[in-house]
């Protein structure tokens, strides 16, 4: 007699990918409380050894922070020194990119634009401030041309790069086929630059948080260069502490925005941060 022995059922396969990019998760941000853990504790120590007047504790820090934000410094600080960078951020990426993709597409306007801007973009925002001043005042526009000038030429130099990147091919590629310049540009040139604008992007506003604090140490009643400046001269070393960390964490936060928003529109052109 013959027996048939009926074959095992296969068990249905788990997509274990959610629970790995959780696991991954999850040891990434144990990581990074360890090293900001790791990182107070330096700080701390190094306060203990110099003492107050020179460093201040975190506890301290923290502190001063609670009273600036209470009466409002701290808030006021932030709402200007933020708004002040995203407009001249903002008008820096609207021409320079236009200008890097005709600079990197017509040679006779790379021949006419060159010069000036491997001229301007050696002279650092902080030698015109005192000129900012005298021709626009102490109002908001000093801040943001200084930082709308810090801004654009990166923007224009990651931009005409991207451009002369394409490769030749594609390009000859595309016009085989038929397509006009316009077609081109919008189809082959600008997909490929993608990627050099938002590094150029990220890059010019990391230079706006360096331009910002010395723009408004010199003309500004409110944001965090005046803040850093007027506890400096009050003697005051934890309102400058309060004033520095709160510079790093805004840039970290406006860069993190920047990247979480630039790989989920512009993942198909290849942007991944």
């Amino acid at each position: 007699m013959t027996v048939v022995t009926a074959k095992p059922t296969a068990e249905p396969r788990v997509d274990r990918r959610p629970v790995r990019g959780a696991v991954r998760g999850l040891r990434t941000a144990g990581l990074s409380v360890v090293s900001v853990l790791v990182g107070v504790g330096i700080w701390q120590l190094l306060a203990m050894s110099y003492g107050a007047s020179l460093v201040a504790s975190p506890q301290a820090t923290l502190s001063a922070a609670v009273d600036l934000a209470r009466d409002g410094t701290l808030t006021n600080s932030v709402i200007a020194s933020s708004r002040r960078i995203l407009i001249g951020w903002g008008l820096g990426l609207l021409v320079g990119v236009p200008v890097g993709l005709l600079i990197g597409q017509i040679p006779l306007v790379r021949r006419l634009l060159d010069p000036y801007i491997e001229f301007f973009r050696f002279i650092p925002p902080v030698a015109f401030v005192t000129l900012a001043v005298v021709w626009l005042g102490i109002g908001e526009s000093s801040k943001v041309v200084l930082i709308f000038y810090t801004a654009v030429f990166i923007v224009t130099l990651n931009t005409s790069a991207g451009v002369m990147a394409v490769n030749e091919s594609k390009l000859r590629a595309a016009a085989s086929l038929g397509a006009g310049h316009r077609q081109i540009l919008q189809q082959v040139v600008l997909p490929s630059t993608v990627p050099y604008i938002v590094t150029g992007a990220r890059l010019a506003m990391g230079n706006s948080f360096l331009t910002i604090v010395s723009a408004e140490i010199v003309a500004a009643q409110v944001g965090l260069g005046s803040l850093i400046w007027t506890s400096r001269n009050y003697g005051r070393i934890d309102w400058v502490f309060v004033g520095i960390i709160t510079l790093g964490i805004l840039g970290f936060v406006f860069d993190r925005v920047l990247r979480i928003v630039a790989s989920r529109v512009l993942r198909r052109y290849g942007v991944k941060l």
